[in-house]
């Protein structure tokens, strides 16, 4: 047995059969001292609602329970994992429930509406989903979102390009989206070989707190046009951004034709989308 009661993790995907699926981007976090570490780079966690994504076996859920999490709701898609995450559930009565679905088809601002405001993200994410649930956790229509923060699993150089500020050269439209309405910070590292299977790239965990005030603006025009002055970024925004209005937008934003995306503030970026 481990800290918290229950059987050690290697032992439950044993006997639960859960070898990580490539399909479903499923790579194990095993060791108890490391999920504790990403539970409490959340921060305090005492009497806090948490939503989770691909739970797994429930290393990261089990953490989250022991540093006071009063309540989880956890997405799963698996149903293999179900068994091993309802023995956590037994074991914490009342705290765990999970909702065994597809986390892009998830409503999850409906999951916890008595906490809407509260609510936590808190997950290992998913390598081949990620970068699409991030966005979209975003650039939702209504601000302030139903979280208070968000502490998520990346690839490395994802989470370099979440955090990416202008002139570096992982700056592109998730570090814009991210700067617009968020304060982002990579947390920490891990290695390959602290995940089962072992994936081939180093992992980090970044904590995303909402800015109360954002700049106005509406995000899918800001999507838009970070899309377009990225996906030609070595040429000049005059040139990138023909399709959207070239010169005459940048004009009316007050912005250099000759520049280029990399060079752009967040707020420049969103004077463009307002004059688009």
């Amino acid at each position: 047995m481990t800290a918290d009661g229950l059987p050690p993790l290697r032992e439950v995907i044993a006997r639960h059969g859960l070898a990580a699926k490539k399909s479903l981007g499923q790579n194990f976090l095993l060791d108890l001292n490391l999920t504790a570490k990403v539970a409490r780079a959340a921060g305090n966690l005492d009497g806090a609602t948490i939503l989770e994504v691909g739970p797994g076996p429930g290393g990261l859920t089990r953490a989250l329970l022991m540093a006071g999490a009063a309540r989880i709701i956890a997405v799963e898609r698996d149903e293999r994992c179900l068994e091993a995450l309802a023995e956590i559930a037994t074991h914490y009565p009342g705290q765990l429930e999970v909702v065994n679905g597809d986390a892009l088809e998830t409503d999850f601002a409906s999951l916890a509406p008595q906490a809407y405001g509260a609510v936590r993200i808190v997950a290992n994410l998913p390598y081949n989903i990620g970068t699409e649930l991030l966005v979209r956790w975003l650039t939702p229509e209504n601000w302030p979102p139903f979280y208070a923060s968000m502490t998520l699993m990346f690839q490395r150089e994802v989470a370099q390009r979440i955090v990416a500020c202008p002139g570096d050269k992982a700056y592109g439209r998730l570090g814009v989206l991210a700067g617009w309405r968020t304060k982002a910070k990579i947390a920490f590292d891990l290695p390959p070989q602290a995940f089962t299977p072992p994936p081939k790239v180093t992992s980090s965990v970044v904590h995303i707190v909402p800015r109360a005030e954002p700049l106005a603006v509406d995000g899918k025009r800001l999507t838009e046009i970070t899309e377009a002055a990225f996906g030609q970024r070595r040429k000049m925004l005059r040139q990138s951004l023909k399709s959207l209005g070239g010169e005459a937008l940048l004009a009316r934003a007050g912005i250099d034709a000759t520049r280029r995306a990399e060079t752009l503030s967040v707020a420049e970026f969103v004077a463009l989308a307002n004059a688009a």
